[in-house]
């Protein structure tokens, strides 16, 4: 059986790279109230917090499959940042507002559930319709 991977980092690291050479800002919206976003809380606004991804603002920027993390200056403090990938909302272009907003969909697929013995109705026999 194929495994089944989420599409977020990966279309997070896609888009990050595409903004990023077309000469414009990658910035993120993070949902800092997410388990494990670990984000400087004075710029939370809203529960979210807009993060510039672009070089020169990053230090040892990793988008990983899991989170995200980097080192950077707010009021010239460098604060190390890390975040889970599922924490990321969006990513756009600062010039442009170009971007791409994730949805839950792009966490990947629920897993399945089993029937119960009540749904399945029990075995069921093959029906056959005659066609004319």
């Amino acid at each position: 059986m194929n495994k089944v991977l989420p599409k977020r980092p990966y279309l997070l690291r896609a888009m990050h790279q595409w903004i990023a050479e077309c000469g414009n800002t990658p910035h993120v919206i993070v949902d800092a109230g997410r388990e494990g976003a670990d984000v400087p809380r004075a710029y939370v606004k809203d529960g979210k917090i807009v993060l510039n991804l672009s070089e020169g603002a990053t230090q040892r920027l990793r988008l990983g499959n899991e989170e995200v993390e980097f080192d950077a200056r707010f009021a010239g403090v460098i604060h190390h940042v890390r975040f889970p990938v599922t924490a990321v909302l969006g990513i756009y272009a600062r010039e442009t507002g170009e971007g791409m907003v994730f949805s839950e969909q792009d966490l990947g697929p629920e897993p399945p559930t089993q029937p119960t013995p009540a749904e399945e109705g029990g075995p069921r026999r093959p029906q056959l319709k005659v066609v004319k």
